[in-house]
C-alpha cells in the first residue's frame, strides 16, 4: 500500500503584521522539508507527522512526504506560499496513492483564501475524485464545509496545551486504514456556533473546556470512533470563525447527529464561561511582586502578545512596567528583534551596549501602537539558538530561536532572538544557560502553551494585558467579515433563527 503524509499547517492572525512567506514554512532551510529528511526529522517525534508514520508502519504501507510545511502563526499566507506547497501535496494525490493523510491546522487564511485548507482540499479532488483522505487539525481550526465535504475523516487535538498531537494524527490515520480495509465506514456529522471563546478560557486544564472534551472522551467509548470539538481561532476576521464540532461514527449518522447536537449545546449553554476579563497591567505587575517568596518563582504572563497566535514578540509594554516597578532577578523570554541581536553579536560577550528594544513591527490593526524601549546592560551569551523539545509537546524535534543573545540590565536577563518560537519548553532558558526554577521572576511571551513545561516549575502565574494584536480585548480589534450575530461581540442569547 501506498501512502502519502503531508502537512500545510498556519494558524492566521488576519490582524498580525508579521509576514507568511515560504521562508516561514521552512524552519530556516531554503524550502521546506521532503522526502527521506522529513521522515527521518520527524519520525517518532510528538507531532501528528510522527502519528501518521506510526499508523502506516503499522500495516507495513510505503510512505512519501511530498512535504512538510509548517509555520509559526502569523498574518495571512503570501499566494506564492500557498501555492507552492499545494502543488507539491496535489501532484502527489495525482500520482494514484492507496491514501493520504493530511496534517492541516484548520485555520490558514490566505491573501485569496478565507479557508485554505478547504481550498487544498478541493484541489486534490479534482485530481483525485476517490482518495481516501485522512485529516488531523488543530483545536484552533475555524471550520468550514469544504474542509468536511472532501475529507473522508477528520479528527482534531482534544488538549491544550497540544500535547496529544501524535495521537490524533495516529487516530485519524488508523480509522482510515481500517475503513480502507473494509472493517467500518465512517461517517461524519458537523456543526458550528456563532461564538468566539477567547483563547485565555481555552485550555482544557480550566472550566469550560475541561469539561467539554471530557464529555468528547466518554462519547468515544460509548460509540463514536473520533469525535472533536474545536474552540476555533477568534483573531481571524474571516466568515466561519468560532466553536465548531465533528463527529465520527461507524456507519450511525443519526449518532453521529445526536453527539454533535449535544455538545454544541453545552458549549453554548457555557458561552459565558469562554469570555476572558484581563485585569490592568500596573495592578498584574505589583501583584506578582506581593506573591514573590523564595519558594519558586513568580510567572508573568505576557499574553497580548505570544508568537503562537501571531503575536509580533516584541511590544514592551510588560517588561517596561516590570522594570519601572523594579522587579529583581527576572529572567524574560522572549524579543524578537533580528536588528538587535545582530547589534549585540557584533558587539561581542561581556560588552557594555545601550539598545532600543522591541516595537520594531507596526500593527495597523490596532489603534495604539506599542514603544521601544532604551536599555544599557551587558551581552551575558551568544547562541546559534537550536535546543531539543523534551516536553510532551513537540517532543524530539528541534527548537529553532535563529541567532540569540541573552541581554542583561543587571536586574533582568532578556532572551533577543532571531525566529519566532513559542515558550513552553524550559530548553528556551536551559539552552541559554538559565535556570528558569531558580528565578524570582519569569517573564514569557505565551498564552496557554507555557503550562505544559513551566506550571512544574513555577510557583505562581500572573496573566498581565500588555499590547498586540493576541489582544484578549476584542474591542481593541474590527470585525469585518466574521458572520454577524455572534457571540460576545453582539448580545445575543438565542440560537433561534441562527444557522448551525
Amino acid at each position: 500500500m501506498q501512502i502519502v503524509i503531508a502537512t500545510m499547517s498556519h494558524e492566521t492572525n488576519t490582524f498580525s503584521p508579521v509576514v507568511t512567506d515560504l521562508a516561514r514554512f521552512s524552519s530556516g532551510q531554503a524550502s521546506p522539508p521532503s522526502g527521506v529528511e522529513a521522515e527521518s526529522r520527524y519520525q517518532g517525534t510528538a507531532s501528528c507527522v510522527g502519528g501518521f508514520l506510526r499508523a502506516a508502519e503499522e500495516i507495513g504501507a510505503s510512505v512519501s512526504l511530498p512535504i512538510v510545511a509548517a509555520a509559526p502563526p502569523s498574518g495571512p499566507v503570501e499566494d506564492i506560499a500557498f501555492e507552492y506547497i499545494c502543488n507539491a501535496i496535489v501532484a502527489a494525490a495525482a500520482e494514484g496513492p492507496d491514501a493520504m493523510l493530511l496534517d492541516l491546522h484548520g485555520a490558514m487564511v490566505t491573501r485569496s483564501f478565507e479557508d485554505g485548507e478547504g481550498e487544498l482540499l478541493r484541489r486534490i479532488r479534482v485530481v483525485a475524485p476517490e482518495l481516501p483522505i485522512a485529516v488531523a487539525l488543530d483545536m484552533h481550526a475555524n471550520l468550514y464545509p469544504a474542509m468536511v465535504a472532501h475529507a473522508s475523516v477528520i479528527a482534531g487535538y482534544q488538549t491544550y496545551p497540544h500535547i496529544d498531537m501524535d495521537e490524533t494524527a495516529y487516530k485519524s490515520g488508523r480509522v482510515l486504514l481500517q475503513a480502507l480495509a473494509s472493517e467500518m465506514e465512517p461517517v461524519m456529522s458537523w456543526g458550528s456556533l456563532p461564538m468566539l471563546p477567547h483563547v485565555m478560557r481555552q485550555g482544557t486544564d480550566d472550566f469550560p473546556n475541561k469539561a467539554l472534551q471530557q464529555r468528547v472522551r466518554e462519547m468515544e467509548s460509548q460509540g463514536a470512533l473520533m469525535v472533536s470539538l474545536f474552540t476555533g481561532f477568534p483573531h481571524a476576521d474571516i466568515t466561519n470563525a468560532g466553536l465548531s464540532v465533528v463527529v465520527v461514527t461507524d456507519g450511525d449518522q443519526l449518532l453521529a447527529d445526536q453527539f454533535r447536537d449535544e455538545l454544541l449545546k453545552m458549549a453554548w449553554d457555557q458561552r459565558a464561561a469562554f469570555i476572558y476579563d484581563p485585569e490592568p497591567l500596573e495592578v498584574s505587575v505589583a501583584r506578582a511582586v506581593e506573591l514573590a517568596d523564595q519558594a519558586g518563582p513568580v510567572l508573568l504572563l505576557d499574553h497580548y502578545d505570544n508568537t503562537a497566535s501571531g503575536g509580533t514578540m516584541d511590544t514592551t509594554e510588560v517588561l517596561r512596567e516590570i522594570i519601572q516597578q523594579g522587579l529583581e532577578d527576572v529572567a524574560v523570554f522572549g524579543f524578537y528583534d533580528p536588528l538587535v541581536v545582530e547589534q549585540l553579536v557584533s558587539a561581542g560577550i561581556g560588552a557594555e551596549v545601550s539598545i532600543l528594544l522591541g516595537a520594531k513591527l507596526p500593527m495597523p490593526a490596532l489603534t495604539e501602537q506599542s514603544r521601544p524601549l532604551q536599555l544599557t546592560g551587558k551581552v551575558k551569551l551568544i547562541s546559534d539558538g537550536q535546543f531539543p523539545a523534551t516536553v510532551a509537546m513537540s517532543r524530539g524535534l528541534t527548537m529553532n530561536m535563529g541567532k540569540t543573545v541573552v541581554f542583561s540590565t543587571g536586574h533582568v536577563d532578556i532572551v533577543i532572538i532571531s525566529r519566532h518560537i513559542e515558550p513552553f519548553d524550559p530548553g528556551c532558558f536551559k539552552s541559554l544557560g538559565i535556570d528558569p526554577g531558580s528565578r524570582r521572576y519569569l517573564m514569557l511571551k505565551s498564552r496557554i502553551h507555557y503550562r505544559v513545561g513551566f506550571m512544574p516549575i513555577v510557583k505562581h502565574v500572573v496573566e498581565c494585558a500588555g499590547r498586540g494584536v493576541c489582544t484578549s480585548d476584542y474591542s481593541e480589534l474590527t470585525f469585518r467579515h466574521v458572520r454577524r450575530p455572534i457571540y460576545p461581540l453582539d448580545g445575543i442569547n438565542s440560537l433561534a433563527g441562527l444557522e448551525n
